[in-house]
């Protein structure tokens, strides 16, 4: 046999398993570092998941420990505020405070139709129940509602507060609302 032959067949026992296992390792390498960057973009993603929970629930105990220190009605109804807040882009405090100008969180709700504590269609609309009332008014104000999107979508909360109850009513109206949000706010837990 010739030396070139031999030496061709030497590189091939040798090279090829070489490429083969570095190609091996390198994969090996690259997936449990893809394991490692997705296993930590997990713990990121989970921390800032609790992150978001906690909040929501510190600004739900907080609307429901506004609405007990009143004994109002919609006390317990702290987190769904807060969800149909977040669902519709609004301030989280800005349901529980219209509730709270309009009928002290319940307490004077509209007598002439159920379960209508925010004062919605000056007191000629009925709801299924304070959570149905809840998802309407924060589907309205939020600008989802395709009957009042125009009146309330891309609003500022004070504009959303004008449309609302226009000062031509009630002058006060959005600041009374706006300083009940700031009560909400305040509240030690």
């Amino acid at each position: 046999m010739s030396s070139i032959k031999t030496n061709s067949i030497l590189r091939s026992f040798i090279v090829i398993p070489m490429i083969a296992t570095s190609l091996s390792l390198s994969s090996f390498t690259a997936s449990v570092d893809n394991f490692v960057v997705s296993q930590s973009d997990d713990q990121a993603l989970s921390a800032q998941k609790s992150a978001i929970q906690l909040e929501r629930e510190e600004n739900a105990a907080k609307i429901d420990a506004y609405f007990a220190s009143g004994n109002m009605p919609l006390e317990g109804y702290g987190m769904k505020m807060v969800l149909e807040a977040e669902k519709n882009d609004l301030d989280w405090r800005l349901i529980p405070a219209i509730a709270v100008r309009e009928s002290t969180g319940g307490k004077h709700a509209c007598k002439s139709v159920s379960f209508s504590a925010f004062g919605w269609g000056s007191c000629k609309i009925s709801f299924k129940s304070y959570d149905h009332a809840i998802e309407s008014i924060a589907s309205h104000l939020g600008g989802n509602n395709t009957k009042t999107a125009r009146y309330y979508a891309n609003k500022s909360v004070e504009e959303i507060l004008k449309t609302y109850n226009p000062p031509s009513v009630v002058p006060t109206y959005a600041q009374e609302v706006i300083a009940v949000m700031n009560k909400i706010e305040q509240v030690k837990l």
